[in-house]
This record gives C-alpha cells, structure tokens and sequence, in this order.
C-alpha cells in the first residue's frame, strides 16, 4: 500500500492516505524497494479493511491497467471527490473511467429518501417519487447500494458495458 498521490499532493486533503494498493511484482517489489508514497508491505486482511474502510466512506475503488506494462492491472485506488484526479477528470469529460460492467437498479421497495443521491460520486441519481438512474452517468461502483437503507438498488451485470473486472483472474493470468 502507498499513499495516494492525488491526496498528498494537495492541502487540506482526506484521511486516510495510505490507500493505494500495488498489485503484484513487479511493481509491488519497485515500490517497495524504492519507498514510493511510504510503501509498505499488507496482508490479504489489511488489504480487505482498506477496500472495507473506504467503501464505509462511499469513496470508490479504481482498478488500473497499464498498456506499456504489458495491459496488466497493476493498482487498486481508493478514491474520493474531492481529492481524485482521475474523477475530476472525469467529471470535466476526460475520459480516464471506465464503467465497472456493471449498473445499478432500482426496485419497487424505494421509499425516495435519496439518500442514494447524496451518496452517488457521479451524480447519476435523483428523486422523482422513487429514484430514477441517468444510466449515461451511472458507473456501476455500487455506492449507491452500500446507502440504501431499505436495499431498493441493486447492481446488475450490463453486456453494453463492458465485461466486470475479476480480480481473482487476472491475479491468476498475471502470476502464472
């Protein structure tokens, strides 16, 4: 795990910073060996409680491939509004997100609280009696779900966007 460098590299940044996760060497033994963004060494648990912790704050993981580096999904970003590069990016129409396969439903079960609204980081949501989601907008990170009270919001697989990232694939494709 490094610190984030979207966040150390502004003040009054979030907390916490050590939430970028380097996967696999060798990228992980670089940075390792090197120091970057104070790396240190985690285990599968600590790895789960960043992911655990981050989702708790409705900021969204990031999982990022590299072509020069051989197309390998390399990190895992925990990231925030606020502090996020790629997402500011995003959201001035720099395309440096890609939909996670999946998008979110709503069901019949919605009492309209909008706390989903609050909560979504690419404002793909709104209240009209029940919540209703811009599908243009939605990238199925399921932030949206982890806040719904009632569980009125579902993820579901989307063909039109792409095939979801497994990570337990890739893992085994890259260590092989």
């Amino acid at each position: 795990v490094i610190d984030c460098p979207c966040r150390t590299s502004r003040e009054g940044h979030c907390e916490p910073v050590d939430v970028c996760m380097i996967v696999g060497d060798p990228f992980a033994e670089f940075v390792l060996e090197h120091r970057v963004g104070n790396a240190r060494q985690i285990d599968r648990e600590e790895a789960l409680a960043v992911l655990k912790d981050s989702d708790e704050r409705g900021w969204t993981h990031s999982a990022w491939f590299k072509e020069n580096l051989g197309n390998r999904f390399w990190v895992i970003c925990n990231c925030c509004g606020c502090c996020c590069m790629s997402r500011k990016a995003h959201a001035m129409g720099i395309p440096m997100i890609a939909s996670s396969g999946y998008r979110c439903i709503v069901s019949v079960d919605c009492t309209g609280c909008g706390d989903c609204v609050d909560a979504c980081p690419f404002g793909a949501l709104s209240v009209h009696g029940t919540a209703v989601v811009d599908e243009t907008k939605c990238m199925g990170c399921g932030v949206c779900e982890s806040r719904c009270a009632v569980g009125a919001i579902a993820l579901i697989k989307d063909p039109s966007r792409g095939e979801p990232l497994d990570v337990e694939v890739l893992v085994k494709t890259h260590s092989d």
